[in-house]
């Protein structure tokens, strides 16, 4: 599989790497042709010196050939132009652009132009560290608002319906573990002990999400 990188910063030199490692045909692109230093000795792949989203550096690179582009360079702008032009021009169906501004994240996912959202993504790793509260994160949506978490629960809440426990904290149980078999909630699916909850959360709840779920069920009313 013939995959195009643009930017050979941190991000870019190492996926390149872990890409070439498994087996896939790897070009990356960068304005500064020092960066490929980066790279080092063992990579096997090629680099071209330009612009990721100039029509003439991404045909260099075999951008018509490549079925997968990715935009990593430390700039917003250059990251989504040539996801697009990736994407547009070329007909590449597997892109993606990492975007620091999660505001853009969240449009240009909207657009259809998959992106990694990385402040709230280090934010929430940073967070998970200073405040550990047993859950494990499963998935993160691009735009870094909403998390799956594998998340611990207290073992007064056995018997609590699963929705009423989605009312309760406004979440959504996206399905439970069961003696190690994977189900979807219906209505009058009950917490049992030894289950595990799959709970979409937004990104800036999963602290009090998790201090409740840890905790008994606080008496309504």
């Amino acid at each position: 599989m013939h995959i195009v990188i643009m930017g050979c910063g941190r991000v870019g030199s190492t996926l390149a790497l872990g890409l070439q490692g498994l087996g896939h045909d790897i070009t990356v692109i960068d304005q500064n042709p020092d960066s490929f230093r980066r790279l080092g000795d063992t990579f096997g792949g090629s680099t071209v010196t330009g612009l990721g989203f100039d029509r003439a550096t991404l045909r260099e690179a075999g951008i018509e050939r490549a079925e997968a582009y990715a935009a990593v360079s430390s700039g917003d702008n250059s990251n989504i132009l040539g996801a697009r032009v990736a994407r547009e021009t070329f007909g590449v169906q597997n892109v993606v652009a990492r975007i620091y501004d999660p505001g853009r994240a969240e449009v240009y996912e909207r657009l259809g132009i998959p992106t990694v959202a990385t402040v709230p993504w280090a934010a929430d790793q940073v967070l998970r560290r200073l405040l550990p509260q047993g859950s494990v994160a499963q998935f993160r949506d691009p735009s870094g608002g909403v998390v799956l978490l594998e998340v611990g629960v207290h073992r007064a809440w056995v018997g609590t319906r699963l929705v009423d426990l989605d009312q309760r904290l406004e979440v959504r149980v996206a399905y439970v573990t069961r003696f190690g078999r994977a189900t979807l909630p219906t209505p009058d699916t009950v917490y049992q002990e030894g289950d595990l909850l799959h709970v979409l959360v937004q990104t800036g709840r999963v602290v009090t999400v998790e201090a409740a779920l840890a905790a008994p069920p606080q008496q309504e009313g």
